[in-house]
């Protein structure tokens, strides 16, 4: 009896299946209102895509640069010039090298470096004080521009060459090139593009600290064809009898002292010498120096602490009877192996 049900059971559930399958079929193969046949369907498919796609593009043309009503002339931009009631004055110009458009009736004017209103207003004074019109009615719009860029180098994500159509902070045009790395120093050279025709291009040193003086970065200002450059943090090399020796970044405020240096060493190894480590620096003559430095009395605060520059090496020295300790537990525990060893073949 059990069979049976689970025979009906199972016949059920196919049939039920079928037309299932048989209902999606016919829903499938059904018109929509309005259509013939599935080429119909196929020419309101391409229309809704041609719409879509016009669409779009009304709306990319519709999207400008967030900085275009900063934007500043210069050489290359295609201007379009309307004066009402003088239809001699308008027509469009391009800026030439010099940064100058040729204006019927008012000649050559200096527009470069300026922004559009800035020229339309230069224009419209022009026409005044030539008592051309009484109140001319001024239009000038940009057709095409080229977009200036700023050059991002050192020690940046992404460095490289990047639009920058108006001026901007100096965390915006970081923000370009994807940030600072953890290698970056606390000081950030900016050379001014407009300063190439001089013997010694203009620059802006910037001192900035991520920790505790992230204004300063705020605060400074980028310009079109600027250079920025971010300069290395300096480097404290640590080495001698520490635990993980190598160089070390001087980074955040750019200042790094000896207990600090060691810290980042993971402090000093068994065998250290800890009553006075040296510290061999260069002058800025080239000369190199050796200075003892009283480690153990810093470790206690009965001296101050040094603050080291970049390039210093750091060196702890090896205490002699320590190693000697060190050195012979390593014998004992050979000599014991050996005699082990020595042991088992007789």
């Amino acid at each position: 009896m059990a069979y049976k049900l689970l025979h009906a059971s199972l016949v059920t559930a196919a049939l039920l299946i079928l037309f299932a399958e048989g209902g999606v079929a016919q829903l499938g193969t059904q018109q929509m209102p309005g259509s013939s046949n599935g080429s119909s369907s196929s020419g309101a498919t391409s229309q809704n895509r041609s719409d879509a796609a016009a669409a779009m593009q009304s709306s990319a043309l519709m999207m400008v640069p967030e900085d275009f009503a900063k934007l500043t002339l210069a050489p290359g931009f295609l201007l379009r010039l309307n004066v009402l009631d003088d239809v001699d004055t308008g027509g469009t110009f391009r800026i030439d090298q010099n940064g100058d458009i040729d204006v019927p009736i008012l000649g050559t004017m200096h527009v470069a470096g300026g922004t559009v209103s800035q020229a339309r207003a230069q224009i419209r004074k022009k026409l005044l004080d030539e008592q051309i019109l009484k109140d001319p009615q001024v239009n000038l719009a940009v057709l095409e521009y080229t977009a200036p860029e700023v050059t991002i180098v050192g020690e940046v994500t992404s460095p490289g060459k990047y639009p920058l159509l108006a001026p901007r902070t100096l965390v915006d045009v970081l923000a370009l090139a994807g940030g600072t790395t953890m290698t970056a120093g606390n000081e950030i050279q900016i050379t001014r593009s407009g300063a190439n025709v001089k013997p010694i291009p203009e620059s802006l040193l910037v001192h900035y600290s991520r920790a505790t003086d992230p204004d300063a970065v705020k605060q400074a200002i980028v310009n079109p064809g600027d250079t920025v450059l971010v300069k290395r943090a300096g480097i404290v090399y640590v080495l001698g009898a520490v635990i993980r020796p190598g160089g070390y970044v001087m980074q955040e405020e750019g200042t790094l002292s000896v207990l600090q240096a060691i810290s980042l060493a993971n402090g000093t190894a068994l065998a250290a010498k800890t009553g006075t480590i040296y510290l061999l620096r260069r002058n800025g003559d080239g000369a190199e120096v050796d200075i003892a430095l009283p480690y153990k009395k810093m470790i206690r605060g009965q001296t101050a602490e040094v603050q080291l520059q970049a390039k210093d090496v750091l060196y702890v020295p090896t205490s002699e009877l320590k190693s000697i300790f060190s050195n012979g537990s390593a014998i004992m525990a050979s000599a014991a192996s050996a005699s082990i060893y020595a042991v088992a073949l007789h």
